[in-house]
């Protein structure tokens, strides 16, 4: 039998980063919460991306926007609630320049326009 006292031995020191503490929760104001929850309510709204985009775990948006419905202070839109839409008869006229009627807005662009810049401009007049 081997002496395995005087034998050499190898240690292998195992190293680990401390754990983070639990993150403190943060205190959304109302104001905030209203934001949020109303940019759920629109058509086409995704819920998870409006969440993410503002640092906040979805579930927690989806718990704020089901207790704002069930509360009655918020409503979804309905189809009765949509304002309906009107159609206008347009004459085709040999210019480059575009007229695009929004509500009681017109907006006018030469026809060189990049697609990307109209699409800014055309929601920057649907928010005013």
């Amino acid at each position: 039998m081997s002496d395995s006292v005087n034998q050499p031995r190898t240690f292998e020191v195992l190293t680990a980063a401390p754990v983070r503490a639990r993150r403190k929760p943060r205190d959304w104001p109302n104001e905030e919460k209203e934001r949020l929850i109303a940019e759920t309510l629109l058509p086409g709204a995704n819920v998870s991306a409006i969440a993410r985009a503002e640092g906040l775990d979805p579930s927690q948006l989806y718990g704020w926007r089901r207790k704002a419905l069930s509360s009655g202070l918020v409503a979804p839109l309905t189809e009765t609630a949509k304002k309906e839409a009107k159609f206008a008869r347009v004459e085709p006229v040999a210019s480059s320049a575009v007229e695009i009627v929004l509500g009681d807005v017109v907006v006018r662009v030469g026809g060189d326009i990049e697609s990307d810049h109209l699409v800014k401009i055309l929601r920057a007049v649907r928010k005013a």
